[in-house]
């Protein structure tokens, strides 16, 4: 009698010739690139450092396309958009130290958005793990520390063996649900010694699946059923698990207004007769979702940004469908599932009763024309303008990466992403400088659409040095850098709160003429000749810069009041 685990995977006759006559003058850094092209990577980005020299020089024997960034921040931020448009886990290649450090930020961004990335750094001579003083250059107490809080796992290697199954268990980990970035760090001996460890020729991993619990569908498809009013909350659980279609399909056979978060952008139709768009920094949104009778809230944790900054007040039941076990339950009692999106929705559509409610469509108006009614109070014809040019100037399936710039902040509430997976933001962690590298790991992803990349100036200072990687690789980004002359978003706040601001003004360059310093075309516009401006801009192959000198406003908010 055979069982599952006593089958073993038998050699190829090549593989078996490979193992026992590896091509001389391999070391440690090919069995890292020999692991991830057995894991299926194609693509990595990073940032050569004297410590990691070995996995670097391992590239030029390699078929893997390694594209460089200027700043390790801004290679972090590439890979982040490479996994999301691909859902791939992107390869990340850093120093130790000083190098390794500059990353953290963008890994932060990449846990809160649940973006796949594995991140590979060196590390200092073996002889200086364990936290003993050795005075080595670019020496930490405990370089793995660093990262613990901020990544999903952190795997160290200390000989070669080591490496081929610590890379494909810290691939395994970033593509299990809830994805998320991983850390790997390789002492700088091991990775430039000559090997004797067989050419790595296998790397298949299967990451474990997160299906519901049978007992808590069952309920969550009563109280769905039964329920007078009910509604959901998609949050960027929805995008990442590609369970659009079916959240579609379950609002329909409910009749359940949809409203989807900052990070959710996309994952429901925005002009769906049952879609409540992305208002949720709105009282008469919030009043809504509060008097539902039943509210499901798919892969969000309803955080600061989607409960309208914790005045959001639910008075009916709640049923949170989340793959991050830390959120569940985390803001508000609720029938807590935890599960994949995708996973959990489908065993809803098979267990769930059919509502009638042709009163629905109606009651989403009336939200959506109260919310319209509000903004237009506010003389913001400006701000509404310019988002819609830029609406109309992006191709269909052309994907966008907003900084945290106000017209971003407009964006969240406002812009119709028009397809999941197409608008992303560094709304997750909240640092600035994500826009421009993170359209360039997009365009790397995926060369046949142009990519948009929106920053205002004080974010666009902290990238500005990849319009040299933009050129170097050519690719195929439109960077819009809206130019306010400082940080526009905290200049508000402060005012608002202070009466003045303090530290928001900034001087800056003239960012036409330093993007055609770099050979990229750069142009300045007007609210009046933005939309064909821009669009002339993504037409054209390769990378360019629109500059628009603007001051634009937020609209009031809510939650203040």
């Amino acid at each position: 009698m055979t069982h599952d685990h006593d089958l073993v995977l038998r050699p190829t006759a090549a593989q078996t010739e490979a193992a026992l006559n590896p091509p001389p003058g391999r070391n440690g850094g090919d069995l890292v690139v020999e692991t991830l092209a057995g894991l299926g990577a194609t693509t990595v980005f990073g940032l050569p450092g004297q410590h990691a020299l070995g996995m670097f020089d391992a590239l030029r024997r390699s078929d893997l396309r390694y594209i460089g960034l200027r700043v390790e921040n801004n290679a972090g931020f590439a890979a982040d958009a490479y996994g999301r448009i691909t859902g791939e886990a992107a390869p990340l290649l850093l120093s130790t130290g000083p190098g390794a450090l500059t990353s953290l930020a963008a890994l932060q961004e990449a846990r809160a958005a649940s973006a796949p990335v594995l991140a590979i750094s060196s590390q200092v001579p073996t002889a200086g793990l364990g936290g003993g003083r050795h005075g080595y250059l670019h020496e930490l107490p405990d370089q793995a520390a660093s990262f613990r809080g901020v990544v999903k796992s952190v795997h160290t290697v200390r000989t070669q063996s080591q490496i081929p199954s610590a890379i494909a268990e810290a691939w395994t980990s970033a593509l299990t649900v809830p994805h998320g970035p991983v850390w790997v760090e390789i002492p700088q001996d091991v990775l430039l010694a000559e090997t004797a460890v067989p050419v790595v020729t296998g790397g298949d991993t299967f990451p474990e699946e997160l299906p519901p619990r049978p007992e808590l569908t069952a309920v969550a498809a009563d109280l769905l059923s039964r329920a007078e009013r009910p509604a959901i909350i998609a949050g960027g659980g929805v995008v990442r698990a590609d369970a659009s279609k079916k959240l579609r399909q379950l609002a329909e056979r409910l009749q359940a207004p949809v409203v989807t978060t900052f990070g959710g952008k996309g994952a429901f139709p925005w002009t769906h007769p049952l879609s409540l768009q992305s208002w949720l920094e709105d009282r008469h949104t919030t009043d809504f979702l509060e008097d539902a009778d039943v509210l499901l809230v798919v892969g969000s944790g309803l955080g600061e940004l989607s409960s309208n900054y914790h005045t959001f007040r639910p008075r009916g039941r709640v049923i949170q469908i989340e793959a991050d076990l830390g959120k569940l339950e985390s803001n508000h009692p609720a029938l807590g599932i935890h599960a994949d999106a995708r996973l959990a929705l489908q065993a809803l559509l098979e267990t769930v009763g059919e509502r009638t409610d042709p009163g629905a469509p109606e009651r989403v108006r009336a939200v959506l024309d109260k919310v319209r009614e509000r903004i237009a109070s506010q003389e913001l014809t400006l701000e509404q303008d310019v988002l819609a040019a830029v609406r109309r100037a992006l191709p269909p399936g052309a994907p966008s990466f907003w900084d945290m710039t106000i017209l971003a902040y407009w964006a969240w509430s406002a812009f119709d992403a028009e397809a999941p997976n197409a608008m992303h933001s560094a709304q997750g962690a909240g640092g600035l400088g994500y826009g421009f590298p993170a359209a360039l790991g997009a365009a790397v992803a995926d060369p046949t659409h142009p990519v948009l990349a929106v920053s205002g100036d004080g974010g666009a200072l902290y990238s500005i040095a990849e319009l040299a990687t933009a050129r170097q690789y050519d690719l195929n980004v439109t960077w819009l850098i809206v130019d306010d002359g400082g940080y526009g978003i905290l200049r508000e706040y402060m005012t608002d709160a202070f009466g003045q601001p303090t530290a928001t003004e900034l001087t800056r360059p003239d960012y036409v003429a330093l993007a055609e310093s770099f050979g990229v075309p750069g142009v300045r516009t007007s609210p009046k000749t933005l939309e064909a401006d821009l669009a002339k801009a993504l037409a054209a192959p390769g990378p360019s810069v629109v500059v628009l000198p603007a001051v634009l406003r937020m609209f009031a908010p809510t939650h203040l009041d």
